[in-house]
């Protein structure tokens, strides 16, 4: 199982595997079984954004165990949390947010599991 961390510009956290582009995104989620996904929305000029990772999950049904949409594009952020809310099957857990600091780092340390939840944080979906 692989994280990845969707970001043109932001540096990828230890233990994620960086996608630069909608593109490297959605082939790590089609050939990849997916734990945590961070996405961002806007990805450049000219470059497919977030929205577009978003909707080819939903076209191919394939969606990781927990998304947090870290993105700063409210508008973007707001639209990929709704898609994300309406397809999402059971078992996977959208977040409005990035990823807490107990997340980040039971991934770098490879201790990250499904389900577990950061001690002292309510979950956000």
């Amino acid at each position: 199982m692989i994280h990845v961390f969707l970001d043109d510009l932001r540096p990828c956290p230890k233990g994620f595997v960086v996608a630069r582009t909608a593109e490297e995104c959605v082939t790590l989620l089609m050939e990849c079984d997916v734990g945590v996904l961070s996405l961002d929305y806007e990805l450049g000029p000219d470059s497919p954004n977030g929205m577009a990772v978003v909707e080819s999950m939903i076209v191919h049904g394939r969606f990781p165990r927990e998304v947090y949409v870290h993105s700063s594009s409210p508008m973007g952020k707001a639209r990929m949390l709704k898609a994300l809310r309406d397809a999402a099957p059971p078992g996977t857990v959208v977040h409005d947010g990035p990823m807490p600091e107990a997340v980040r780092r039971a991934v770098a340390e490879g201790t990250w599991q499904e389900g577990q939840r950061p001690e002292g944080r309510e979950e956000r979906t």
